[in-house]
């Protein structure tokens, strides 16, 4: 495919190397030369060296797939004591219902597994991060592994498709809820996978809980009509190339979407949303992994059009951040690539104020900009994440005039049934004693209405 870059990828490729081991020679921590080989905390990964664990291939290879792969790595890793969890306000469990070895640990987390609306799936990146001393008290944890026991009952107003995707989709793998801009679902599946994830009636392998999923398969032939899509709906200027992640396509998928989206004229933004900066940030580094020289390059032949393309991360809390991340980001913020965070406020993870501004503060001195704050959503088997609205509310109003105009995101409610963004601040009602808040929203379609957001339970 001639994809008419000014830097051709394999010019780029070599420029890439150079670029990606200076990246790594040069990183510093305080002031210091830092690289901290904090996967040797994993006993199975005490002898795996720096280049090992920085190979994409090594890090597909060693990232847990399925149930059976999370049992055996906890065998591997907990202590054979748990200790008690420090803060119980934040979960339904009572110290008394607390998993205390390890066994009854792993039990717990087969029972969430068997609950939970989305599969297992973790990188080594991850996994390495998680402090296994503590588990019950850590963030990463809570995130992407569930506890039975933590499970609350589902709120009786919420649904799995919570923001109707699937009603404002006009072609499959096509979402067009507002007039300018459509997300092109361009796969099912993620690197790692997310307890909280909106699009749990599409990603992942099905589970006890979803037992059908809407499949999006990341091959040309079903891209073909959301192209066409595209092309043929000229009010349209942004697209945001979602999924699943976009860190799972090949560097050829990445190419042939990018190239294809840059070149319909009315499309001026392409967006490709990954967790990768958080999850797996080693594959930006890789020398032997094209998907980040792809989008350097996409990104430069998007400013030669005088087109956008940028990277839109998702990273919850500042200990998914690690000097590998750092140089990550390095590298992309020297090769000119726009990168933006979305982070969504989760119960017992970011919702408390030291945290959040740590983690903006973290993500600006990374020339990521942390431009949303979202709400968490209103789906299946994560009650026991969802904060109510005058969380944020709190926030926003502690975090506003604290740091830079600029680096402060916007706090957003994704209103449930397609409502679209709005302002957390924007309720028109709030009844914080019910946990019904009541938000105006106009429609393209339809005009507008009214919708109706519930806290937990």
């Amino acid at each position: 495919m001639d994809l008419n870059f000014k830097a051709p990828v394999t010019v780029l490729r070599k420029g890439f190397q150079i670029f990606s081991r200076r990246c790594l020679a040069t990183h510093t921590y305080n002031g210091a030369k830092f690289q901290e080989e904090y996967w040797k905390r994993i006993p199975r990964w005490q002898d795996t060296g720096t280049n090992d664990f920085l190979d994409y291939k090594w890090q597909t290879a060693n990232s847990v797939h399925n149930p059976q792969q999370m049992f055996s790595f906890l065998s591997s890793v907990l202590p054979s004591e748990i200790p008690a969890k420090i803060d119980l306000s934040t979960d339904a469990q009572s110290s008394s219902t607390q998993p205390r070895t390890s066994s009854e640990l792993i039990e717990d987390v087969a029972l969430g597994i068997s609950k939970a609306p989305m599969a297992v799936r973790l990188t080594p990146h991850i996994l390495s991060s998680i402090d296994w001393t503590r588990p019950l008290d850590d963030p990463l944890l809570r995130q992407f592994i569930p506890l039975g026991s933590r499970f609350r009952p589902d709120h009786p107003m919420l649904r799995l498709d919570s923001l109707n995707e699937i009603g404002d989709s006009p072609v499959k793998g096509i979402i067009h809820r507002y007039p300018d801009k459509v997300v092109f679902l361009a796969s099912s599946v993620c690197p790692v996978y997310c307890r909280f994830c909106t699009r749990s009636y599409a990603v992942g392998s099905e589970t006890n809980s979803v037992s059908q999923k809407t499949r999006f398969l990341p091959i040309q032939k079903k891209w073909q009509p959301m192209f066409n899509y595209i092309e043929s709906t000229p009010v349209l200027a942004d697209v945001l190339v979602s999924g699943g992640d976009g860190y799972t396509l090949s560097a050829e998928q990445l190419t042939l979407i990018g190239e294809r989206l840059l070149q319909i004229p009315h499309i001026r933004r392409v967006r490709f949303a990954s967790k990768g900066l958080g999850i797996c940030p080693s594959r930006i580094l890789d020398p032997e992994d094209q998907w980040a020289q792809v989008l350097i390059a996409l990104s430069q032949d998007a400013r030669e059009r005088g087109k956008s393309v940028a990277l839109h991360t998702h990273i919850n809390h500042p200990r998914e951040i690690t000097w590998i991340t750092e140089q990550a980001a390095l590298l992309l913020h020297r090769a000119g690539v726009t990168m933006r965070n979305q982070t969504v406020l989760l119960r017992g993870v970011n919702n408390d104020l030291p945290t959040m501004q740590h983690l903006i503060r973290r993500l600006a001195d990374l020339n990521i900009q942390p431009y949303y704050v979202l709400q968490g959503d209103m789906v299946q088997g994560v009650e026991d994440l969802r904060t109510p609205l005058s969380d944020i509310l709190d926030l926003e109003a502690q975090i506003r005039g604290t740091i830079s105009g600029f680096m402060t995101p916007n706090f957003i409610v994704s209103l449930p049934g397609g409502g679209g963004k709005r302002l957390a601040v924007s309720y028109k009602e709030y009844n914080r004693e019910e946990g019904v808040s009541v938000f105006e929203a106009g429609d393209f379609k339809k005009g507008s209405k009214l919708y109706h957001y519930y806290d937990p339970l």
